[in-house]
């Protein structure tokens, strides 16, 4: 299943210059979802070749590793919820939709629109599939005891 962007599938050969996007998956069935964000790439350290070590001259320690962009899988994505992936796997892919919210530019603008989406859809206090914000608030602290 594709990602929707306002409500329209994006092609397999999308390219865009931002960091990465905000996302909403919705459970067709039950309406829970999940809010999350995911960057279009991440960076990945590699040890250098024989080659490229022996290439280096000059005063000062050697470089060993250098960092290159790779695919973060963002096309395949279905998010870090443990039960939305749960929920994903034993009512198929095709039972859920995912949208893409919104385009962020930056890594800084990427976490503080999570955020705010978050906190707008009220994800700690809805039928949704998110049990914390930013690792530091969690439903389990805002549920009152019984």
């Amino acid at each position: 299943m594709n990602w929707l962007y306002e409500y329209i599938p994006l092609r397999d050969d999308f390219t865009t210059d931002n960091y990465g996007f905000i996302y909403k998956i919705t459970n067709l069935e039950s309406n829970k979802f999940y809010i999350g964000k995911k960057a279009f790439f991440h960076n990945k350290k590699k040890k250098l070749t024989k080659k490229e070590l022996a290439e280096q001259t000059g005063p000062g320690r050697k470089l060993t590793t250098k960092v290159e962009q790779v695919d973060s899988g963002w096309r395949n994505y279905w998010g870090s919820s443990k039960e939305l992936l749960a929920d994903v796997k034993s009512l198929g892919e095709d039972k859920f939709e995912r949208e893409i919210l919104k385009f962020c530019p930056t890594k800084k603008q990427l976490t503080y629109y999570e955020i705010q989406y978050q906190i707008t859809y009220n994800v700690l206090f809805t039928d949704s599939y998110n049990d914390n914000i930013l690792g530091k608030f969690y439903r389990k602290d805002f549920v009152m005891a019984k």
